[in-house]
């Protein structure tokens, strides 16, 4: 491997970690509550070093606050009226907690202050991959393109970060905060992956094992069809939507708690209703289709699928233990953000898998067995 790709992957693997990272720290941000813990953006408390006693603050700085994010608030929902999304507008317009006075608690501002900290890191990271993929512009431009666009939509994740402070975690604008994170995490494991294999397709053994005859949706083909990566795809994109619907359960968690004034914590599953009941619905979709495609994959005895499709299996039996916990005890905090995390790394793992799938699925096409035998010696 060439000192260009070493840097690269060593800085983009280092980003997709740390993104990990504030995924894991941001589910410790919800769970406590520390949303709002700094009611302004990027500021904090109007500090870039937030206070630690409520007598360094202004006497009114409830009122202070809750007007500046009332008044920003207006603002977007007028701009968006004007771009044509009405609904979105009027949620934001009738979204009543965006009112609510933010109590200042030193934990929380401190939890969700670490947040901010690790996601300006992370910026900065993104920043060095996209430095770091320069050198593919003249061998591989889609390396760099993917590298900037990540870069491009850490700044946009960012503005949204702020739109979740000041619409007091509107649940529309926290959706899609989620739903942009898991585009950056597949941009950038694509960075990678691509810079490590390129045009690149793989070795004589795996294309051997590829034009062995075989069954299921592989049945005919010789190789990985087209069948198996709609599949993946059907896959990947559940498991999205199951993540969707685990913020939303999420939202409807912090209804009912409020509601119940944070007491009798055993009841609150009970009381979260049909969105809770179609996200456990889909966790069994989930494992289902996961172990079917699995199985199949398994059938190419290719070491990497293998890797995979195992890592696929074990992070989804610890996800579904982490989910029942969740239900049989009171939703304990400390397992909120494990939930989350593991949902999200399923989402890269199932990624990289159809990546792997798609460059084996090329790879009988564009390299005959004797020519993938000289790259392997070479």
């Amino acid at each position: 491997m060439s000192p260009t790709v070493s840097r690269f992957r060593f800085v983009g693997i280092l980003t997709v970690v740390a993104v990990y990272l504030l995924i894991l720290v941001g589910g410790v941000v919800r769970s406590t509550g520390s949303g709002m813990g700094c009611p302004d953006w990027p500021k904090c408390f109007g500090s870039w070093i937030p206070p630690t006693e409520a007598s360094q603050l202004p006497a009114n700085y409830k009122e202070v606050y809750t007007a500046q994010r009332v008044a920003k608030n207006q603002k977007l929902a007028r701009t968006l009226q004007r771009m044509g999304f009405a609904q979105v507008a009027g949620s934001i317009f009738a979204h009543p907690t965006q009112y609510i006075e933010t109590d200042f608690n030193p934990v929380k501002t401190w939890i969700e202050y670490v947040n901010r900290l690790l996601g300006a890191l992370i910026g900065v990271f993104v920043f060095l991959t996209v430095l770091f993929a320069w050198p593919y512009w003249q061998k591989d431009r889609a390396v760099f393109w993917l590298a900037l666009a990540s870069f491009l939509l850490t700044g946009i994740q960012g503005y949204l970060g702020s739109l979740v402070v000041s619409t007091n975690l509107l649940p529309v604008m926290v959706t899609i905060h989620m739903a942009l994170a898991l585009l950056i995490v597949a941009l950038l494991l694509y960075a990678v992956d691509r810079a490590r294999w390129g045009r690149r397709q793989i070795g004589a053994d795996v294309v051997n094992r590829l034009k062995k005859p075989s069954s299921g949706i592989f049945a005919g083909a010789g190789r990985p069809s087209i069948g198996l990566q709609v599949w993946q795809w059907a896959v990947l994109l559940l498991t999205f939507w199951q993540i969707v619907l685990g913020t939303q359960v999420r939202e409807q968690v912090d209804v009912v708690s409020a509601a119940a004034g944070y007491l009798d914590r055993g009841a609150w599953v009970a009381k979260l209703g049909g969105v809770f009941s179609i996200h456990r619905t889909v966790s069994a979709a989930v494992l289902l289709l996961n172990v079917y495609v699995g199985y199949e994959l398994w059938q190419l005895a290719q070491p990497r699928l293998r890797q995979l499709v195992a890592a696929t299996l074990g992070i989804i039996g610890l996800e579904i233990l982490a989910g029942i916990v969740l239900a049989s005890f009171a939703l304990p905090a400390a397992v909120q953000p494990i939930h989350l995390t593991l949902a999200t790394i399923l989402f890269g793992v199932q990624f990289l898998t159809l990546l792997t799938v798609a460059r084996a699925r090329k790879s009988p096409e564009t390299i005959a067995p004797t020519d993938a035998a000289r790259q392997v010696v070479a």
